[in-house]
């Protein structure tokens, strides 16, 4: 009986998650659920994206964004979270940097602030619950612009 290793090329697709230059994307996730962090996390990583932090509100998501420049190649960033929502938080970020590559995370129901957010800088979003395949398209969209 043949195994996968007798057809090592079949199926496979290079992961999504690197760039060219073999190094992979810098994702920071920025949301107050636990439970959505680490299912982007798991999305991510499975593609070989490097998630370099996490933030659970859109103060830290500032604070975290600025520890990491310019290694941060992307942001996910829930629109509804306490202390500071995600469409401030953009808005502190594009300010900080004019180039940075934001990718709303928004419940059903929510399309004003997603319209909002996009005529604010952001370059996508993504509808909770998460679809992984959504999720991956999505944001290899902005990152190869």
């Amino acid at each position: 009986m043949k195994s996968s290793s007798d057809f090592p090329s079949l199926n496979q697709k290079p992961p999504e998650g690197i760039k060219e230059d073999g190094t992979p994307y810098k994702v920071l996730i920025v949301d107050d659920s636990i439970f959505v962090k680490k299912q982007l996390s798991q999305i991510l990583t499975s593609e070989q994206y490097d998630v370099v932090d996490t933030a659970g509100d859109g103060e830290e998501g500032i604070e975290k964004y600025k520890e990491n420049y310019p290694n941060v190649d992307l942001v996910t960033m829930d629109i509804t979270m306490p202390k500071l929502d995600g469409i401030s938080a953009l808005e502190k970020i594009i300010e900080f940097d004019k180039n940075a590559k934001v990718v709303m995370v928004s419940a059903l129901g929510k399309q004003e602030l997603v319209k909002k957010s996009l005529l604010l800088g952001a370059k996508n979003y993504i509808v909770k619950p998460l679809d992984r395949k959504k999720v991956l398209e999505r944001l290899l969209l902005v990152l190869k612009r």
